[in-house]
């Protein structure tokens, strides 16, 4: 039996990554902070009998390595022990409020599981997944990015991953580990928190049509992202793992939208065209003469980065990996429609 842990089970990446791993057959165990009033596990209620859950956090290091004595002394017999480190401060704008937290997290928390690992796992039987991210590419000097696009971070968060990404290198140079970084482009779905911009406008404009909104407020219309399926990422971070050596891959579609463009897509769904009046901070989408979006300044990074668009090529040629949900596809599901 091959075991796999994954850290942000309770996540979206998490949720769909379990289900995966499961139907392949894996003993799938995870980590989950404590929450005092719910257990945070809604994502995966389905599936919670066939997961081994612990109690843990990427802050406490004795925690962790109390995590990994109790999953080996259940499983004393596996074959691989594959590290999924999904946990994060994943939201972008958050991480400029709470800079500090971010780095404790997603920097050093990396550093304590890869020394946990190393200290628990024999190396030859250590499979480790760190999730990179496309916003290390902040302001881009590439375009589009690949693993050889340098690296130019805009926020807590990237400063954060980027650290992350290079400590995986590290002990994987230093200590001969399997460890690899999957540089995962943005992906949504219905399982992502409605803080991310794509749910945002998808339930938004899904309240306006049905009558319990009146205004979507967004921040800046000209973002372009590369925008994929959840499902097909988690497939991709574990084929990532079944490569015949450790390396680090992109993951995107290669295709690039405006937060604009989003919108209107959302509204086609409902068989309505949103015009626009006014530029930049005063911009604003119209509906049958009547403002149903505007832009709000409070939702403005500090450091803002305008486009990211991945090339995947390798991960196409190496792991076989593609994807090709439409993004009208994913708001349709996000609302309910397919």
């Amino acid at each position: 039996m091959n075991i796999a842990f994954i850290t942000g089970i309770s996540g979206q990446d998490g949720s769909y990554l379990s289900e995966f791993l499961l139907e392949k057959g894996y003993a799938v165990c995870g980590l989950v902070r404590r929450h005092s009033t719910i257990f945070g596990t809604y994502r995966i209620d389905k599936i919670l009998k066939d997961l081994d859950l612990f109690y843990g956090d990427m802050t406490d290091s004795l925690g962790l390595c109390d995590v990994f004595d109790k999953i080996l002394a259940k499983y004393p017999n596996y074959q691989r022990f594959e590290i999924y480190n999904l946990a994060a401060q994943s939201h972008v704008m958050v991480s400029f409020e709470v800079p500090e937290y971010t780095a404790d997290v997603d920097a050093i928390g990396t550093l304590r599981l890869l020394d946990v690992v190393l200290k628990k796992i024999p190396k030859e039987k250590i499979r480790f997944y760190q999730a990179s991210t496309s916003e290390l590419y902040g302001e881009v000097l590439e375009e589009p990015q690949s693993e050889t696009t340098p690296f130019n971070p805009q926020s807590p968060y990237a400063i954060a991953k980027l650290y992350a990404f290079w400590t995986v290198k590290q002990y994987r140079k230093a200590y001969g580990i399997f460890a690899s970084n999957g540089i995962l482009f943005n992906h949504t779905s219905p399982r992502r928190g409605e803080t991310f911009v794509c749910h945002k406008i998808a339930r938004g404009v899904q309240r306006i049509m049905e009558g319990r909104l009146d205004v979507l407020e967004l921040g800046n219309l000209d973002a372009q992202r590369d925008l994929g399926h959840a499902r097909d990422y988690v497939e991709g971070m574990w084929r990532i793992l079944q490569h015949h050596q450790p390396d680090e891959f992109v993951l995107a579609t290669g295709k690039m939208y405006s937060v604009r463009q989003l919108v209107e897509f959302a509204f086609e769904i409902y068989g309505k065209h949103i015009t626009w009046d006014g530029e930049g901070k005063h911009e604003k989408g119209l509906l049958d003469g009547r403002i149903v979006c505007q832009v709000n300044e409070r939702y403005y990074r500090p450091a803002e980065v305008e486009k990211l668009q991945g090339d995947a090529s390798k991960a196409k040629t190496e792991l076989g990996w593609s994807t090709n949900v439409s993004v009208q596809d994913i708001l349709k599901e996000i609302m309910g429609k397919n």
